[in-house]
């Protein structure tokens, strides 16, 4: 293994002004720090790159993780050109011509391209389609980068052609190595006497971001003038944040303190504090992608049958934010939410789906009634199957009493309206249906 002490030399040493974050990063696959489950001997990656070969990938994970230090990497590793592309500036134009120079440099040499996207999540459906036959046919190694969920923002075709490998925030001891050998071999701050009794500090305020963790120290070290022994303290830490742009850590307790606080909010029906930590979320630099997806959960966990056009508005809110973006998407998310927080509530429908899976873990597959069974052919008309079934709007208020669940379940009740808002209505008509059910209610 290649010893680690050229880690700035090379690139990053050709340029002693450039951000200490790029001059640290890493240029081999033994200098990257964590990551593990995908880079140690029996991950994903390593696996891979022993037979000299990787898949097209999808890194998914938080800022600062090294998603693009990674890609670099893996195009050394396996001797492929690298084409750069940023989604936030770059369109489907863009994305032909790489892959027109790469479809023509495979045809000549049988060599693909690893094209690199940072912030996949943020290309249209267009662009993401422009990827697919390239990817397939192999003429492209595609690497995406996001840090946001690929089910949601990667079509479900290009999903299909890559792989997904999830990368985990950095944890303290991963950020305090990179610090220490920042500080040994970084051509400037190893110039430097430099004593970190903060370190506490800067972990924390680094929130598993290694580029804003190294920022940060940068920061730090430049208030103070060069003398014989430079003490980076909490305080000095916490003045050099104060001064930052620090992105709004998805990942730190922050955000999930303030997305706790807002969703309680709604389910509590308080819409004025519902749009306050709405406020927080949005003023902090939070996707309004992420919060418009948390009010669709909302609207049928916690409001449900109460009021069922709260989905739809939720859905449509979703639909308009990412239509229009910021800022004209926080008045789109503050009608979602203050309309959702006010409306009634029940929880009904969450808690039958969830009984219903409990109960098929307990019992398995229970056979099917033979009256509820398809019968296509002449051999299961034979065998009963759908005989005695009685067709409901054959019947008074189109209803027909009969049993719809396996007989071992006979009588289960799984879903219980509540009282709250229109699902009262639906609790005394099934109460008019299935009188028997009304009673275990009683």
């Amino acid at each position: 293994m290649t010893s680690t002490s050229d880690l700035f030399q090379q690139h990053a040493s050709q340029s002693l002004n450039r951000p200490l974050a790029e001059r640290c990063r890493p240029r081999r696959l033994e200098q990257v720090v964590g990551h593990d489950a995908v880079l140690g001997p029996e991950g994903f990656l390593s696996k891979n790159l022993r037979s000299g070969h990787i898949p097209s990938l999808i890194l998914w994970g938080p800022p600062g993780v090294g998603k693009t230090t990674l890609a670099r990497i893996l195009a050394h590793e396996v001797d492929l050109e690298m084409v750069e592309l940023s989604a936030t500036s770059s369109g489907v134009k863009d994305v032909k011509e790489v892959i027109g120079r790469a479809r023509q440099k495979f045809s000549f040499h049988q060599k693909a391209t690893l094209l690199f996207i940072d912030e996949i999540h943020r290309f249209n459906k267009a662009q993401q389609d422009a990827l697919l036959h390239a990817t397939e046919q192999g003429i492209i190694v595609l690497i995406g980068a996001t840090t946001e969920n690929p089910s949601f923002e990667v079509n479900s075709a290009l999903l299909s052609r890559c792989r997904v490998l999830p990368l985990q925030t950095l944890q303290k001891e991963d950020l305090q190595k990179i610090i220490e050998r920042a500080l040994k071999e970084d051509p400037v701050l190893k110039q430097r006497k430099i004593k970190i009794s903060g370190m506490e500090a800067l972990l924390f305020l680094g929130g598993g971001d290694a580029r804003k963790t190294l920022n940060l120290l940068e920061a730090a070290c430049n208030m103070l003038p060069p003398g014989e022994e430079m003490d980076i303290t909490a305080a000095l830490i916490e003045d050099a944040a104060s001064g930052l742009t620090l992105p709004y850590d998805k990942k730190s307790d922050y955000h999930y303190d303030t997305i706790s606080a807002f969703i309680k909010s709604v389910r509590g029906s308080d819409p004025d504090a519902a749009v306050y930590w709405l406020a927080r979320m949005l003023d902090a630099g939070e996707d309004p992608l992420f919060i418009a997806r948390r009010l669709i959960i909302l609207a049928s966990e916690d409001v449900g049958n109460a009021e069922p056009y709260a989905l739809s508005l939720a859905n449509a809110a979703f639909d308009a934010v990412k239509k229009t973006g910021m800022p004209e998407a926080r008045i789109m998310l503050a009608q979602a939410t203050t309309y959702l927080a006010a409306v009634p509530k029940s929880n009904a429908a969450y808690l039958a789906i969830d009984a219903a899976l409990a109960e098929v873990k307990k019992s398995g597959a229970l056979p099917v009634p033979l009256h509820l069974r398809n019968a296509p052919t002449r051999l299961m008309k034979e065998l009963d199957y759908g005989a005695g079934y009685k067709y409901p709007h054959d019947f008074s208020n189109h209803f027909a009493d009969q049993a719809y669940l396996p007989q071992e379940l006979s009588g289960k009740r799984f879903y219980k309206p509540s009282a709250s808002g229109r699902e009262a209505r639906l609790k005394e008509w099934l109460a008019k249906l299935w009188p028997r059910k009304g009673e275990q209610d009683a």
